[in-house]
């Protein structure tokens, strides 16, 4: 019997219709998603994208080709992030891989604490590779980067989805050094 692997989403990827964007169906939340836990990472506005582009206007500010900023991970010894792992095949994790490309895959399953019942498989996730984090910072010291509004939205609902203490526990995330904003991507 072959063991699934599961997918450890901590922003975007929370959301249902984001996932089934990327892998081309709906998961099934009875079996194919988990309320979890990842311990000895924090959630951080740390990505900056290598392919989105995009214009916006912040405060009188016009900014034209900036960098799209996403959530990713960063180590730490004292904190974790909630989320859902997400049981995918093995032709829907190289859909995620190919999305996820300037994160590395990480196994993560020693470090995952469930809110059900035990999980067969592996599980991963995506953090963000140092490059993307030294874009990130660079356009951000040059004031030309920003998180995009839909995609922000897009992650709060996920939270707030899925159920009391979720949204709260996220809220927890640092909050961004950089603008929320409407953004034309390109």
């Amino acid at each position: 019997m072959s063991l699934w692997t599961w997918v450890f989403g901590y922003g975007s990827l929370v959301s249902p219709t984001s996932m089934a964007h990327t892998i081309g169906r709906m998961v099934e939340p009875s079996t194919d998603v988990a309320i979890a836990h990842l311990d000895g990472y924090g959630r951080r506005w740390n990505y900056g994208s290598l392919h989105k582009r995009g214009d916006w206007l912040h405060g009188d500010v016009e900014v034209t080709q900036g960098l799209v900023v996403s959530l990713g991970l960063q180590a730490t010894d004292t904190e974790s992030c909630n989320g859902v792992a997400i049981r995918v095949t093995a032709d829907e994790l190289a859909q995620l891989d190919w999305r996820e490309r300037d994160y590395e895959r990480t196994d993560v399953t020693d470090q995952i604490r469930l809110e059900g019942p035990d999980i067969p498989g592996r599980i991963v996730t995506y953090v963000p590779r140092a490059s993307a984090i030294d874009r990130y910072e660079q356009a951000r010291d040059d004031g030309r980067a920003a998180i995009e509004r839909r995609y922000w939205d897009l992650v709060h609902e996920a939270f707030d989805e899925l159920g009391a203490g979720h949204r709260e526990n996220f809220s927890a995330t640092p909050a961004p050094d950089v603008p929320v904003v409407d953004i034309a991507i390109s």
